[in-house]
């Protein structure tokens, strides 16, 4: 283990994953839906606002030109990430001089802008991931987890942290605050070394960007199931998404108060995904991504029953830290086995596009059918509204099962041609 902490790309990867995560909470996350409640906003509209990070789950549209073009500093991933961590400090430090309770038009355009920017980033974040931790799926599972624990540590930063510093300073400084935290991942794109660019992009652009347009969606279409497997992330996450959009107000309708979100939510919920993730990269390393997916996805689907033990109980903290701690370690198994595995379906000569695509589809459940939590939430109630997030992970778990049984991961890694 001291060995494997001592890998460079480790430490870029834990940077880069934190540089990933500030955004999220501040325009797609916890953060902005806690400033919307206490802005006076309704269910129905808090529901919307998961409609901000539609970039999320449509970067894989514009990923080809991140794939294609080069920058003319520091290189195609790096030079990229520059740009794009700069322009990310400038447009949070925007949002946080706007006023949603005076009229939230022009938050939720800044809003809709970061996420843009956000997204954007992930993509070269996830490319250069996958370049730089190479074919090995273990090398691939811990760099995996030392990006979970940055992203999960930029959760608790940008979300917990900025929920804390309102209290103190309201919310437009808190927001400014949140801004530079983008510092980690300037620091880390420009201490990083950029990966061999592979022989698709050593020809002219104009040639690169037809190979990057329409190579990548060739070669996946090319495979056995594809259409199955594009199903399956896209579900994977359907629960979860359905729930967790809703997270923020249901505490709230419970008497939870945002300091009870952001050191319970937050603060204890890190603690127990950064468990999750060390366990699940255990766990695929133990058995392999395809056992570890079955039990992980159990466990993240069974953990959204926790929810009805909060129903009706009023603030009851100790069992606010049982949902939490349990949820948050199922998702943390479930992400270290599930990401593993959209890394192995990924040919690294379209890198960028292809995981751009599956992470997009990922993202698919939590900004379209997640908008509907708030008024799904108001029509059944919060108890029937959880069994429903529950049931809503099963068609995902059966075509897993078929994938598995059809195509096991070690056949999903795939050469041009193949």
């Amino acid at each position: 283990m001291p060995s494997r902490w001592a890998d460079r790309r480790l430490a870029v990867m834990l940077a880069l994953g934190f540089a990933a995560a500030v955004p999220l909470p501040l325009v797609a996350g916890q953060v902005l839906r806690q400033w919307f409640v206490e802005s006076g906003m309704s269910l129905a509209e808090i529901g919307l606002t998961a409609l901000i990070g539609l970039a999320y789950a449509n970067k894989f549209l514009w990923s080809p030109v991140l794939d294609a073009v080069r920058p003319p500093v520091l290189g195609r991933r790096r030079g990229w990430l520059l740009l794009l961590q700069v322009a990310l400090v400038a447009t949070i430090a925007a949002l946080a001089a706007t006023d949603p309770a005076a009229g939230a038009t022009t938050t939720v355009a800044l809003a809709v802008v970061v996420a843009v920017l956000s997204a954007s980033q992930d993509i070269v974040i996830d490319a250069w991931r996958i370049e730089m931790m190479g074919p090995s799926e273990d090398d691939q599972a811990w760099g995996l987890t030392a990006y979970i624990w940055g992203y999960r540590a930029a959760l608790l930063a940008s979300g917990a942290g900025t929920m804390l510093l309102v209290g103190h300073v309201g919310w437009h400084l808190a927001y400014g605050a949140a801004a530079s935290l983008m510092l980690v991942g300037i620091i880390a794109t420009l201490a990083g070394r950029e990966p061999p660019a592979p022989a698709v992009a050593a020809v002219g652009w104009r040639a690169r960007m037809r190979g990057s347009v329409v190579g990548p969606f060739i070669d996946f279409t090319g495979r056995r199931h594809w259409v199955a497997i594009l199903a399956f992330v896209a579900l994977f996450k359907l629960g979860e998404a359905l729930a967790g959009i809703m997270v923020t107000p249901f505490y709230r309708s419970e008497g939870f108060t945002r300091d009870d979100v952001a050191a319970v939510g937050t603060v204890f919920g890190l603690a127990a995904t950064l468990g999750g993730a060390v366990a699940g990269s255990w766990l695929v390393g133990r058995i392999g991504v395809g056992r570890a997916l079955i039990l992980t996805g159990l466990g993240q689907m069974l953990s959204n029953l926790m929810y009805l033990a909060l129903v009706g109980g009023g603030r009851d903290l100790p069992m606010l830290f049982a949902q939490v701690g349990i949820e948050n370690f199922t998702d943390g198994l479930a992400d270290a086995a599930f990401l593993t595995y959209l890394s192995g379906l990924v040919n690294r000569s379209f890198s960028a596009t292809q995981y751009a695509l599956l992470s997009s589809l990922a993202a698919v459940p939590l900004r379209t059918l997640g908008a509907s939590g708030g008024f799904l939430a108001a029509w059944m109630g919060w108890s029937w509204f959880f069994l429903l997030t529950t049931a809503a992970a099963l068609p995902a778990m059966a075509i897993m099962l078929f994938l598995l049984r059809r195509l096991p991961p070690k056949e999903a890694p795939c050469t041009p041609g193949s």
